[in-house]
């Protein structure tokens, strides 16, 4: 029996699926549809929860109930087109998309997870030691134990290794990876659940080169600290350093550094006034723009989390001393791969309906699970042939960088 001509449906449906099954990341991370139309740079809105803390006694001590929001930008357009004969288009949907949508969504895929993996720049929390891949049980699990220190959620907890450590980790822990099960690119990179973590592989994950700081950094002025505004998209600040030796770049965004004296602070207990109890280790900060010094050895930074010593969303035990040491992690100019732990709202993806063009009879869009595919077919007059594209609109955001670690290697 001769094959039906495709259609756009399903062709859009088709494409839909292998963008699914072959992203990584994405399928990780909190997925938001937005079915309203959005233009590249336009934002929306994700709500985050409240937060409280516990009061004494029996008299009832009453908090103001305000959602926190934050804006997510959707500034990520990507498309993959080809050319095709009116004869491939009666091909099964099975061969065509061996063919075409296959290989055309494992590009879309690839470079819809890179920008998830560029998130680590917003993530504080920091472990394993830099120039060491962790390719075993004992250099993996830091990772899950500094996100039961920050109280996250058991649940839907990841891990993404990069192949070096992938490999590694799935020898020292035989019978992890079964082969047979094997169907998808997404279940070709799960390795298996260590240390509580789901793990994964991909060869999207970041690596990082630390900034070329050098002297005896140091912390100029005390008490630079801030409070939480509900309002404020972003939780950080600006910390005002010197002892720099570099005369111009100093860090880099997404350079990690603590500060002597201040300690991270359990991120759930607060009893009133009393303040959080303060953890063992010292609290992490990320650099959040890249930072220069004027020639002095001044620098500005802006970092995150802010400083905050008191209340529901406090985040270290004190504020910073005078000239409190600055350490940062890892060695100037070195290059280091991001191994990412985190909950899954650590993250979120957006995804947006493109426009449908008026002009154009032969056109399809499929939406499922927070994603969203557009697919258009025409004829380009200039070259005699017929065309089509594949097309996705998106945004990534770092929602609660605390529900996350990174993994060193």
């Amino acid at each position: 029996m001769a094959n039906s001509v495709l259609n756009p449906s399903v062709i859009a449906k088709e494409s839909l699926m292998q963008l699914k099954n072959n992203t990584v990341m994405g399928n990780l991370v909190h997925r938001e549809y937005k079915k309203e139309f959005k233009k590249v740079g336009d934002t929306v809105s994700i709500r985050k929860p409240v937060k409280f803390v516990t009061s004494d006694g029996a008299t009832r001590v009453n908090q103001d109930v305000e959602e926190g929001n934050t804006s997510v930008t959707i500034n990520s357009r990507k498309h993959v087109s080809w050319n095709f004969s009116t004869q491939d288009l009666t091909l099964s949907i099975e061969e065509y998309s061996k063919r075409y949508i296959e290989p055309a969504m494992i590009t879309l895929a690839q470079t819809l997870d890179q920008g998830g993996f560029g998130l680590y720049k917003d993530v504080w929390n920091q472990v394993g030691t830099p120039g060491t891949t962790p390719d075993t049980f004992a250099k993996v699990s830091p990772s899950a134990r500094r996100l039961d220190e920050m109280a996250v959620m058991s649940n839907d907890r990841n891990l993404v290794l990069n192949p070096e450590a992938h490999y590694g980790i799935a020898g020292d822990q035989v019978g992890l990876q079964n082969q047979a099960m094997v169907k998808t690119a997404y279940e070709a990179a799960k390795i298996g659940r260590i240390a509580g973590l789901n793990t994964y592989s991909s060869n999207n994950i970041k690596t990082h080169t630390v900034g070329a700081h050098g002297g005896t950094p140091l912390v100029a002025g005390g008490s630079q600290e801030t409070t939480y505004a509900l309002s404020k998209t972003t939780n950080t600040q600006s910390l005002v350093t010197d002892g720099w030796t570099n005369s111009t770049a100093v860090l880099k965004a997404g350079d990690v550094f603590t500060i002597a004296g201040v300690y991270a602070v359990n991120p759930v207990p607060g009893e009133g006034s009393t303040g959080k109890t303060a953890m063992n280790y010292l609290q992490q900060f990320t650099v959040t723009a890249d930072a220069t010094s004027d020639g002095s050895g001044n620098a500005t930074l802006t970092i995150a989390p802010a400083i905050i010593v008191s209340g529901p969303y406090q985040t270290v035990s004190a504020a910073p001393a005078d000239n409190a040491a600055i350490t940062v992690m890892g060695t100037a100019s070195t290059a280091y791969p991001m191994n990412m732990a985190f909950h899954k709202n650590a993250f979120a993806l957006v995804t947006c309906p493109l426009e449908m063009p008026d002009g154009v009879a032969w056109k399809g869009q499929e939406s499922s699970d927070g994603l969203s595919v557009r697919v258009v077919k025409d004829y380009d007059i200039d070259t005699d042939q017929d065309v089509i594209r594949l097309d996705i609109l998106y945004g990534w955001k770092s929602i609660y960088p605390d529900l996350a670690a990174r993994l060193v290697g």
